[in-house]
C-alpha cells in the first residue's frame, strides 16, 4: 500500500487520471484527489492479497489481535486531523467527525478481545469415531465501503475480515475515500506487506472486476439494495460468500402512552442525524391518533432548533447532504407529497445564506397529512425529511411497519417496555429498539443487517468475524454396524 492508498503495479501514482474529492458544504473546495484505478490496479491488489494470504492465515488468533492492539494506538493521535477530513469531505459536523474517529481504535480493539477469545475449533460428541469442526480463514476479502459513514463502517467491516485471517482489497467511496486511506495507511504498517490494499476509482469501472475476480472468496459491501443485488449476481458466477447491507426505510412507532418528553428530542436526533444520511435512520414515523397533533408540534418545535451550514462551523448541528443529485432526489420525493396535499414545514435555520450557493444544504423538513402510500413514506428518501402518519391500532400500525420490501431496523415507543419487548417479536427488521433509535444506539457488539432487501448476513459483533470464516469439518466417526475395525 502507497501514499496514495493504493497498490500500483508498474505504473508511478503521479502519472495517473485521478479523482476529486470536493467539499459538499463549499464545492469550490478541492479536498484532495484519489487515483482513478483501472481493472489492472484490481488485477494487482487481488494479486498482492492473495500472496499474504498464506502467511496471515496462519498466524495465531492471538498474534493477530496484538497486532490489531498496535495499530488501534497508532490510530488515536491523529484523530482530530482525520475528523476534520472527513467533515470536509462529507459534510458531517465536525464534533461529530472527530468523535467518531475514536471509535475506529475502539473497534479494533474490540474484535482483538474477540480473537483472543474465540474458539475455531470444536470437538463434537462423537461415540464412533472423533469430529472435529474447524473455523478456517477463506482468503481475499473485498470491502466495499459507502460514502456515509467510510470510516467507522469500513473499519466494522475490516476488523472481523483481519482478525478472522483474511487479506483485504478495500474499494473506498469515491465521494469521500480520503479519510478511510489515511486511517488504512496508519493501520497498514503493523501487519504483514500485502494484508491490506485499497483501490480507488468508480464502482462502475472496477467493482465488476473485484466482484468476480476469481481469487476473491469473500464480498462484503453496504450500499444500496440496487447495487447490492449486481453484486449478489455477480458474486454468483463463483459462489462467492457475501455479506450485504443494504438499503433500510426504518420506522418508528410511537404509542399512546409514549413519553414525550424522551421520545421527542430522541426520534429528532434519529431522523435528522447527519442530515438523514444514516441507513437505520427513522426515515418514517407513526404515531398514535390520540397523541399525533401534541407530537407534531413537539417535534417540529425541537427540529427548528437545528442551524444548518458548513460542516467546519462550530454551530452547525447540520451540514449538507453529500451531492447534488442527492439533494435533488429528496426534494422530488417532498415535492411529490406537496403535490398531493401533504402540509410541508421547513424548520430550523441557515446559518449563512450566502454560501448555500455553493453547498447541498437543505433545511430538515416534516410532511404530515399525508398517506402510507406516498412515495416519501415508501422510499428510503436518504435525507433530512420526517414523514409523519397516524395511525388507530396496534395492529394497524404493525401492519404498515412490515408493509415494505425493507427490514433493516425500526423502534417502538412506550411507557412499558417489557410489552415491546413482546411486540417487537411482530416486527420484520433485523433490529428493533426499544425507547431508542439514533447513532450510537447499535454497539459493535450487536449483530446488525437486515431482513428481506435489507441484506444477507450480519455486520458487528461475533457473528461478523464468524461470517468471515469457513467451516472445516474433520471426521472418521463410522457408521453403526461398519465392517471397518480399528
Amino acid at each position: 500500500m502507497n501514499r496514495a492508498g493504493m497498490l500500483v503495479a508498474g505504473r508511478p501514482v503521479d502519472r495517473m487520471e485521478t479523482i476529486e474529492v470536493r467539499n459538499p458544504s463549499d464545492v469550490r473546495d478541492l479536498v484532495g484527489t484519489v487515483p482513478r484505478g483501472s481493472v489492472a490496479d484490481v488485477e494487482a491488489a487481488v494479486t498482492a492479497a492473495a500472496a499474504a494470504f498464506p502467511g496471515w492465515s496462519r498466524t495465531p488468533m492471538v498474534e493477530r489481535a496484538s497486532l490489531l492492539r498496535d495499530a488501534a494506538a497508532a490510530l488515536r493521535p491523529g484523530a482530530k486531523a482525520r475528523g476534520r477530513l472527513l467533515a470536509r469531505e462529507t459534510g458531517h459536523p465536525l464534533g461529530d467527525a472527530i468523535a467518531g474517529m475514536g471509535r475506529l481504535s475502539d473497534i479494533l480493539l474490540w474484535y482483538a478481545d474477540v480473537g483472543e477469545n474465540f474458539d475455531d475449533v470444536e470437538e463434537l460428541p462423537s461415540p464412533n469415531g472423533r469430529v472435529t469442526v474447524f473455523r478456517q480463514p477463506m482468503g481475499v476479502a473485498v470491502l466495499i465501503v459507502p460514502w456515509n459513514g467510510p470510516t467507522a463502517l469500513g473499519f466494522l467491516g475490516l476488523a472481523p475480515i483481519l482478525m478472522a485471517g483474511n487479506t483485504v482489497v478495500v474499494k473506498p467511496p469515491t465521494e469521500a475515500p480520503l479519510a478511510l486511506i489515511d486511517a488504512l495507511e496508519t493501520v497498514a504498517p503493523f501487519l504483514p506487506a500485502g494484508t491490506i490494499n485499497v483501490v480507488t476509482g468508480h464502482a462502475g469501472e472496477i467493482g465488476k472486476a473485484l466482484v468476480t475476480h476469481p481469487l476473491v472468496r469473500k464480498v462484503n459491501f453496504t450500499g444500496s439494495t440496487e447495487t447490492g443485488k449486481a453484486i449478489l449476481c455477480d458474486a454468483a458466477a463463483t459462489v462467492k460468500r457475501v455479506t450485504l447491507e443494504l438499503g433500510g426505510n426504518d420506522a418508528a412507532v410511537v404509542m399512546a402512552d409514549a413519553d414525550l418528553d424522551h421520545a421527542v428530542p430522541e426520534l429528532v436526533s434519529g431522523v435528522f442525524g447527519l442530515a438523514g444520511q444514516v441507513c437505520y435512520n427513522v426515515k418514517r414515523l407513526y404515531v398514535h391518533r390520540s397523541i399525533h397533533d401534541e407530537f407534531v408540534d413537539r417535534f417540529a418545535s425541537v427540529t427548528d432548533r437545528y442551524v444548518v451550514g458548513d460542516a467546519l462551523e462550530p454551530t452547525v448541528t447540520m451540514g449538507p447532504l453529500i451531492s447534488d443529485r442527492q439533494r435533488t432526489w429528496v426534494s422530488s420525493l417532498v415535492d411529490d407529497a406537496r403535490n398531493g396535499g401533504a402540509s410541508v414545514s421547513e424548520l430550523g435555520r441557515q446559518l449563512d445564506g450566502e454560501a448555500w450557493r455553493f453547498g447541498h444544504f437543505m433545511l430538515p423538513t416534516v410532511v404530515t397529512n399525508l398517506a402510507h402510500a406516498s412515495s416519501l413514506v415508501r422510499c428510503e428518501q436518504f435525507g433530512p425529511v420526517a414523514p409523519i402518519v397516524a395511525y388507530d391500532t396496534e395492529e394497524q400500525a404493525i401492519a404498515l411497519v412490515n408493509d415494505t420490501e425493507y427490514g433493516l431496523a425500526s423502534s417502538l415507543w412506550s411507557r412499558d417496555e417489557d410489552r415491546m419487548f413482546t411486540l417487537a417479536r411482530r416486527i420484520e427488521a433485523g433490529t428493533t429498539f426499544i425507547n431508542v433509535h439514533r447513532r450510537g444506539a447499535s454497539g459493535t457488539d450487536m449483530p446488525f443487517g437486515g431482513f428481506k432487501e435489507s441484506g444477507i448476513g450480519r455486520t458487528h459483533g461475533v457473528v461478523a468475524l464468524e461470517e468471515q470464516l469457513e467451516l472445516h469439518t474433520i471426521s472418521n466417526r463410522r457408521p453403526a454396524g461398519s465392517p471397518l475395525r480399528d
